[in-house]
C-alpha cells in the first residue's frame, strides 16, 4: 500500500499504475475522457457505503453512456479530474472526501441497479436527473438509453434489450420535482429507438430543428439487385438521400467507407458527407441538405 507507484485516487485507495494513465493512441478527446473518468468511478466504488449509489453523470459514465466534453479554456479537461457524484438515501450519510460531490436522494424518484457489483442510479434515474444538461445532449443520453437493437446485416447484439423506454422516461419524469423539468419533457419527445451515436443524434436535432424532414436513422440500402450496399447515418429513403457523418477520427474506416459511398452514389444516391468542420458550419450544412430535398 505504500508503494510509490500506486495511484491515490482517494483516501484509503491505491489503484495499480496500468490502472491510471493509459494513452491509446488514435484515441478521440471524447473517449479518452470516457475511460479516464469511468477509472476514476471505479477506484471510488470501494468506498461507497450502505444507502449509497453512484448519481448523476457519474450514472451515466458507468453505463457507458455519451456525456458531453467537459472542457476548461476550450481544452478536454482529464477525466480523472472530473468530480464523483455519489447520492444517498435517506438517513444514509453524504460522502465528503476530496474529488466527490454527495447529493440527498429520495426513494420516490430514483431507483438503484447493481452494474458490474456497484450500486448505480437505474438508466431511467439516471436520464431524469440531468436536466441541466443542453438540450441536444440531453437528446444524445436519451437516444443510447433506449436504443432497440434491431435486426439488420452486420447489426451487432441483435434482439439485446434498450436500457430504458420513452414511456419509463415519462414516468420518471412525472415521479416528482425534477431540475430542468421543461427541457426533459421537450427532450423525451426528441428521443428516438434508432440512433447509434451521439454525433447522429445531435446532427438529427440541428436538421429538426431547422425545420426539415426528419430523417430515418441507419437506414439499410439495397440495390435494384437485392444487394446490400450499406446502412446509412441518416436517410430521406423515398429522395434517395444519405448523410453519412464522419467521425474525429475518420480515418481509421476511411478505405472501406470510400467504398461503400461510391456503392451508394453508383446505385443513384445522393450521399452527404459530414465532417466536423462542415458539422461546426451549420448554415452551409442545411444548406447542402435543402438543395438536395429539392433535387
Amino acid at each position: 500500500m505504500r508503494r510509490s507507484d500506486l495511484g491515490r485516487p482517494f483516501h484509503g485507495v491505491r489503484t495499480r499504475p496500468d490502472d491510471d494513465d493509459k494513452d491509446e493512441e488514435d484515441e478521440d478527446p471524447y473517449s479518452r475522457q470516457a475511460r479516464e473518468r469511468l477509472n476514476r468511478i471505479r477506484a471510488c466504488a470501494p468506498r461507497l457505503r450502505e444507502g449509497q449509489f453512484l448519481c448523476k453523470e457519474s450514472a451515466a459514465a458507468l453505463w457507458q453512456a455519451p456525456l458531453p466534453l467537459a472542457v476548461k479554456d476550450g481544452i478536454a479537461v482529464r477525466g480523472d479530474l472530473l468530480p464523483v457524484h455519489v447520492g444517498a438515501f435517506g438517513t444514509a450519510p453524504l460522502m465528503r472526501t476530496a474529488g466527490v460531490i454527495g447529493h440527498r436522494a429520495r426513494v420516490e424518484t430514483t431507483s438503484i441497479r447493481l452494474l458490474d457489483g456497484i450500486p448505480v442510479a437505474s438508466p431511467t434515474s439516471t436520464w431524469a436527473s440531468l436536466g441541466t444538461l443542453p438540450l441536444i445532449d440531453l437528446v444524445a443520453l436519451g437516444d443510447y438509453f433506449c436504443r432497440v437493437w434491431r435486426e439488420g446485416p452486420g447489426r451487432p447484439d441483435a434482439g439485446r434489450p434498450p436500457l430504458a423506454t420513452r414511456d419509463q422516461f415519462r414516468l420518471a419524469i412525472g415521479s416528482g420535482r425534477r431540475v430542468g423539468i421543461v427541457r426533459l419533457r421537450e427532450a423525451v419527445e426528441l428521443i428516438r429507438e434508432d440512433s447509434w451515436s451521439p454525433r447522429e443524434s445531435a446532427l438529427r436535432c440541428v436538421i429538426v430543428f431547422a425545420g426539415l424532414p426528419e430523417p430515418a436513422l441507419n437506414y439499410d440500402v439495397y440495390d435494384a439487385r437485392g444487394r446490400f450496399l450499406g446502412c446509412v447515418d441518416l436517410a430521406y429513403p423515398e429522395r434517395r438521400i444519405a448523410i453519412e457523418y464522419h467521425g474525429i477520427l475518420h480515418h481509421a474506416r476511411y478505405a472501406r467507407d470510400v467504398e461503400r459511398i461510391a456503392a451508394l452514389r453508383a446505385a443513384g444516391w445522393t450521399v452527404i458527407e459530414v465532417t466536423a468542420a462542415l458539422f461546426a458550419d451549420e448554415g452551409e450544412l442545411l444548406r447542402r441538405i435543402r438543395r438536395a430535398l429539392r433535387g
